[in-house]
C-alpha cells in the first residue's frame, strides 16, 4: 500500500503526487515504461476529445475531457522532473512569462485600439520572440503536426500578411478550377497524383479562408453529413431485407437521392 490519503475532494498537488507514485519504482509498470513519443497520441486524441466535447456543449463531459488533457501534461512533466530537466512550476513559469511579454497593452504602455491590432502585436513579439527573421521562417514554424487543413489556413494567412493573397474568393475559386484541372490531367496519368491533389486541396482551403469558413469544420460536418445519410441508406435498405453490399450502384445513388431530402 502506497502513501496516500484518499479524499473526497483532490487538487492539482495531488494529481502530480498521483503521477509521481505511478512512476515510482514501485510504481504501475505501465506508466514507468512509457516516454514522450509513446504516448504522443494519447495527447492528440484527448485533445480532440476535448474538442468534441466543446461541440456537444456539455460541460461535465468537457471537465472530464480537460482533465484527461490535464493528465497528459502532468505525464510528459514529470518524465522531465525524474532527469533533473524542468518540473511543472517552470512549465508554469515559461507560459506566465510568454502571456506577459505579448500583452504589453495590459502588461505594459503600449496602446491598442482593437482586437485585430492585439493580434498583430502578438504575431510580431512571437516572431521577435523565436527569432523568425524572414517571412518563410515565419511559414515554416507553423507546426507540421497539425491537421492538414488547419496548418494550410495558418500558412497561408501569414503569407497573407506581406501581401501573398488573392483580391478575394473568386481570385482564389479560380486557382480551384485550375488545380482541378491539374488533377484531371495526372489522372489521364500526365502528372503526380497525390502532388496535385494536395495542391486542390491547399486551393480549396484558400477559398474557405477568404469566405471566413473554417475548413477542418466545414470537413468535419460534411464527415458528420455522410455518416447520417449513409445510416439512412442502411435503414432503408433493411427495411426491404436487405443489406448496402446487395445493392447495385444504381440503387444505392437511389437511396443517396433520398437520403438528401431526409436528412
Amino acid at each position: 500500500m502506497v502513501d496516500f490519503q484518499k479524499k473526497e475532494q483532490y487538487n492539482f498537488n495531488d494529481l502530480l503526487r498521483i503521477m509521481e507514485i505511478l512512476r515510482a519504482p514501485d510504481g504501475c509498470m505501465w506508466d514507468r515504461e512509457q516516454d514522450h513519443r509513446s504516448i504522443r497520441r494519447n495527447f492528440i486524441e484527448e485533445t480532440y476529445e476535448v474538442c468534441e466535447a466543446i461541440d456537444e456543449e456539455d460541460t461535465e463531459h468537457l471537465k472530464e475531457e480537460l482533465g484527461d488533457v490535464l493528465l497528459q501534461v502532468v505525464f510528459h512533466t514529470q518524465m522531465e522532473k525524474e532527469k533533473g530537466v524542468f518540473d511543472i512550476n517552470d512549465v508554469a513559469d515559461g507560459i506566465c512569462k510568454k502571456l506577459i511579454y505579448r500583452h504589453p497593452h495590459i502588461f505594459g504602455d503600449v496602446k491598442v485600439g482593437s482586437s485585430e491590432e492585439i493580434l498583430s502585436n502578438w504575431d510580431d513579439l512571437k516572431r521577435k520572440e523565436k527569432h523568425q527573421e524572414t517571412d518563410t521562417s515565419a511559414l515554416a514554424s507553423v507546426a507540421k503536426s497539425l491537421p492538414g487543413l488547419i496548418r494550410a489556413e495558418k500558412i497561408q494567412k501569414k503569407a497573407a500578411k506581406v501581401g501573398f493573397d488573392w483580391d478575394g474568393a473568386d481570385g482564389a475559386l479560380e486557382k480551384v478550377e485550375e488545380e482541378l484541372a491539374e488533377v484531371r490531367r495526372a489522372l489521364a496519368g500526365d502528372g503526380d497524383i497525390e502532388e496535385e491533389l494536395g495542391d486542390l486541396l491547399f486551393a480549396v482551403v484558400n477559398v474557405a479562408r477568404h469566405k471566413k469558413v473554417d475548413a477542418e469544420r466545414a470537413v468535419e460536418k460534411t464527415c458528420d453529413k455522410f455518416i447520417h445519410r449513409f445510416g439512412f441508406m442502411e435503414r432503408q435498405a433493411k427495411e426491404e431485407n436487405k443489406v448496402l453490399s446487395d445493392l447495385s450502384l444504381a440503387e444505392m445513388d437511389s437511396l443517396w437521392n433520398r437520403s438528401k431530402e431526409k436528412v
